[in-house]
C-alpha cells in the first residue's frame, strides 16, 4: 500500500508540475509575447521580456525537471515501457518528445547560445525577431496541448485507430 501511495504521490506531482510548466507557456505565447510586440520601444521590449523571461525560465526549469522525474518513476512503477513500442500509446511518444524538445531548449540550447542569439536578434530587428518568437511558442503550446488531451483522453482509455 505505500507503494501505492508513492505512486499516487508521483502522479499528482507530475500533474501539477505540468500544469504550472504548460500553464506558463501558455501564458508567455498568448498574453506575454504579444503585450511585447505593442511596446514600441525595441529596447524596452527586449529589457522587458529577458527580466519576466528569466523568472519564468527558472520556474520552466524546475517544472521540467519534476515532470521528468515523476514520468520516469510513472513509467518504472507501471512497467510501461512496452507502451513506447505501440502506436496506440501515440500520446505518451508526443509527451516525451514535448519534454525532451523543451528540456533541450532550457537546458542545453539556452544557455549555450540561443539566449544570445535572441537577443543579437532583437537588437538587430526586433519586430521580425519577436515575431519569429512568437511562431515557435505558438508551434510549442500547439503539440503541448495536444499532448496534454492526448494523455488525458488516452489514460483513461479513449483510443482511435489510424487506418
Amino acid at each position: 500500500m505505500e507503494n501505492y501511495s508513492h505512486f499516487i504521490f508521483a502522479r499528482a506531482l507530475h500533474i501539477a508540475a505540468i500544469v504550472f510548466w504548460i500553464g506558463g507557456v501558455a501564458f508567455v505565447t498568448t498574453v506575454l509575447i504579444p503585450a511585447l510586440k505593442n511596446i514600441p520601444e525595441a529596447n524596452d521590449r527586449l529589457e522587458l521580456f529577458e527580466k519576466l523571461e528569466g523568472k519564468f525560465g527558472f520556474q520552466a526549469k524546475i517544472t521540467t525537471l519534476i515532470t521528468g522525474l515523476s514520468g520516469y518513476y510513472l513509467l518504472n512503477y507501471l512497467d510501461a515501457w512496452d507502451r513506447l513500442l505501440h502506436l496506440h500509446f501515440w500520446w505518451m511518444h508526443l509527451m516525451i518528445f514535448v519534454w525532451l524538445v523543451f528540456t533541450l531548449v532550457l537546458f542545453v540550447l539556452e544557455p549555450l547560445f540561443l539566449h544570445q542569439w535572441f537577443r543579437k536578434q532583437a537588437l538587430k530587428d526586433s519586430d521580425s525577431a519577436f515575431a519569429w518568437l512568437h511562431r515557435m511558442h505558438v508551434v510549442l503550446l500547439s503539440l503541448s496541448i495536444l499532448a496534454v488531451l492526448g494523455a488525458v483522453a488516452g489514460s483513461h482509455g479513449f483510443s482511435f485507430q489510424l487506418m
